[in-house]
């Protein structure tokens, strides 16, 4: 059996893509055997700004400390969120920066460059909607959203591999064409990846 943490970046309250897609996939991973846990961000209540940096000075509200248990938990982080201006939403940054910290995700070596990664063992996958063609996503901004989560953040602390679905052009897209991402999901959770 597989622990399979589910984040949902989404800030906007019900009836998005986002949703059917994280639906679909926990389903399937359910009836597949895995053990699920979700953290839908928009409901945690905590302070969006790291206002003490690495200074170590901010105290960690009850929900992130709840987040950190559960990614401890799980074996497969899947973060499900749209791309907002080539990245992800606010609150989805602002959990990384107040979650992901020195001596929980990673930590530095006394009078060295590198790092001991604290998070190692554990995969993940992105799953991505976004407004934008793919094809320009990639060859014209370069995907710097996506870059960002797998090497600046989930690599980073020892997390791989990291898997990516980049889900668009939404605006436009037919049923059919919905109705093959959401089956796509769904074996994704059957393969508990």
């Amino acid at each position: 059996m597989k622990n399979i943490l589910i984040i949902h970046g989404h800030p906007v309250r019900d009836n998005t893509f986002v949703d059917c897609l994280k639906d679909a996939y926990i389903n399937a991973a359910k009836t597949a055997g895995a053990s699920i846990r979700e953290i839908v961000l928009r409901d945690l209540s905590f302070e969006i700004n790291f206002k003490e940096g690495y200074r170590g000075n901010q105290q960690l509200e009850p929900d992130l400390v709840n987040a950190q248990n559960d990614i401890t938990w799980a074996d497969h982080l899947v973060f499900f969120y749209p791309n907002w201006w080539g990245t992800y939403p606010a609150i989805l940054k602002g959990f990384i920066d107040r979650t992901f910290l020195p001596g929980f995700a990673f930590k530095y070596r006394e009078g060295r460059t590198d790092h001991d990664q604290l998070l190692l063992g554990k995969t993940a996958r992105l799953v991505v909607t976004m407004d934008s063609p793919k094809w320009y996503y990639y060859l014209v901004q370069h995907a710097p959203g996506h870059f960002a989560m797998r090497k600046g953040l989930l690599n980073f602390c020892g997390i791989k591999p990291v898997y990516i679905s980049t889900i668009g052009l939404i605006r436009s897209a037919k049923q059919s064409q919905r109705d093959k991402w959401v089956a796509q999901m769904k074996k994704f959770g059957r393969k508990m990846i």
